[in-house]
């Protein structure tokens, strides 16, 4: 084998596992704030970017959020390659697509999540506005905007479908280089956080699916209104609690992927080819 190829594609699977630790640490973050919300203890029940602020706020802030930038870009870069190469083998069954679109939609998320951890680093900010609303706005605007909404909506629910299955089969730790003994208690934590992230997307996607009802661009809402209709049911600190937790779970559980998931990465050269061709293709 090219040396070479080789270390281009160690490069592309050290951007990934740096990505799955960034992506878990965020979350983690996300979970334990909405967790001591949920209990009264502090904290606040909000998203990723409400995560970023905590995390700049505590010691060597600027520092960490800029990492976690950096990591959070080469999880953006994984999936982008993930979907454009088929680095997993998910073929091209209609299943197989599926997921890999995911991955392409999850790549131009992750990255956005990506430049606003780089601008807050930087001193920047996060910009103004709610990002949500206002592309939800400019869509309804559009002809058949409307229905591009719900479909976005129904795709987000779908994929929260999708973490449930994937939690209630507990096929979340197939991808893991694991022995038997340490599968006994990172198929469980897995489990709870796809579980609890399913439930989250499950809700978000009604946010957007009511947003193209009534067309209403503020009817479209993110995972700190998703916790926050938790927890404004009855026994809704009971609810958010539960949710909060998973996602800590879900948080966990991305440090062990960063260091125990299998990750057949492509040189760089044939994923900048596939890359350039999926690219073509979308436009």
């Amino acid at each position: 084998m090219n040396p070479f190829a080789r270390l281009g594609a160690n490069t592309i699977e050290r951007l990934a596992r740096f990505g799955y630790g960034a992506r878990g640490a965020v979350y983690g973050v996300v979970g334990i704030l909405a967790l001591l919300a949920a209990i009264g203890s502090g904290g606040q029940a909000g998203d990723s970017r409400n995560a970023l602020r905590t995390v700049l706020g505590g010691p060597f802030g600027a520092i960490l959020v800029g990492l976690i930038a950096i990591g959070l870009l080469g999880f953006a870069l994984w999936r982008l390659v993930e979907g454009a190469t088929d680095a997993d083998r998910r073929g091209t069954s209609p299943k197989g697509l599926a997921v890999r679109g995911a991955h392409l939609i999850s790549a131009a998320i992750y990255g956005g999540l990506a430049l606003s951890a780089a601008s807050l680093s930087l001193g920047l900010g996060l910009g103004g506005g709610d990002g949500t609303r206002d592309w939800t706005a400019w869509l309804l605007a559009k002809p058949f905007g409307r229905w591009l909404v719900a479909l976005i909506g129904l795709g987000v629910a779908g994929g929260g479908v999708g973490f449930l299955l994937k939690a209630a089969r507990g096929d979340v730790t197939e991808r893991l280089a694991l022995d038997r003994g340490k599968l006994r208690w990172a198929k469980p934590l897995g489990r709870f956080g796809y579980g609890a992230r399913g439930v989250a997307f499950l809700i978000i996607g009604a946010f957007f699916v009511v947003a193209a009802w009534y067309q209403r661009s503020s009817e479209a809402k993110g995972l700190a209104e998703a916790f926050a209709l938790l927890r404004a049911q009855p026994f809704g600190w009971v609810l958010l609690g539960i949710v909060a937790a998973g996602h800590a779970a879900f948080g966990a559980f991305g440090l062990i992927q960063a260091r125990y998931r299998r990750i057949d990465a492509p040189d760089i050269d044939k994923a900048d080819d596939a890359v350039a061709r999926a690219v073509r293709a979308a436009t």
